[in-house]
């Protein structure tokens, strides 16, 4: 049985404008209206999901889709950071973020590992892997950085060395385990090959 799951990263809004952790604030107009100019043009699934967060079930709706919410597909948990810009961060705590951003199992915002991601996009993975079929999934786009270094079986240092664009898709496909990546596709460029 060979599952195969497209992973799309949410539209633009302020927070990755802005360079800011998320704090659950709405789609930019120009992002919603390019979400929607999608709509329609992707091929059909058996089934989709969104990621809990706010631009994530956004920008399904935009596409048209009717999601089923997944806890497992959250973004990366920033603790204490949320809401604040990178450069905040890094004004206030500059050793924190460092420290951060080379170990992947730093935690100094008090949320949630690098690793701790990657792991849980591997028990996700494992699962979804048992479903035949297509699965489409609007995931924040560090959880499409946990999958790819899951799926090559990539250092965790790698997660950083991953850049996801607004409205783009990631595939894997595989059983038994064993996956392969297509990477980082404009959603506009390749309509019903999802």
């Amino acid at each position: 049985m060979t599952s195969r799951i497209t992973l799309i990263s949410p539209a633009m809004n302020r927070s990755l404008r802005e360079t800011r952790f998320d704090d659950g604030c709405s789609l930019d107009p120009s992002g919603a209206a390019r979400a929607a100019s999608l709509a329609g043009s992707l091929r059909s699934v058996d089934r989709v999901l969104v990621s809990p967060t706010v631009r994530c079930r956004e920008t399904a709706s935009a596409l048209g889709l009717s999601a089923v919410v997944e806890p497992e597909l959250a973004g990366l948990d920033v603790g204490r950071w949320r809401g604040l810009t990178l450069d905040e961060v890094m004004g206030r705590e500059p050793d924190a973020v460092m420290g951060w951003l080379t170990d992947p199992d730093a935690v100094p915002h008090g949320g949630e590992s690098v690793r701790g991601l990657c792991e849980r996009a591997v028990r996700w993975l494992d699962g979804a892997g048992g479903v035949e079929g297509r699965t489409l999934a609007v995931v924040e786009q560090e959880f499409v950085r946990a999958v790819v270094v899951a799926v090559l079986g990539a250092a965790g240092e790698a997660f950083w060395r991953l850049d996801v664009v607004p409205l783009s898709a990631t595939e894997v496909s595989g059983r038994g385990g064993r996956w392969n990546v297509r990477v980082g596709r404009e959603l506009g460029g390749f309509e019903g090959s999802v």
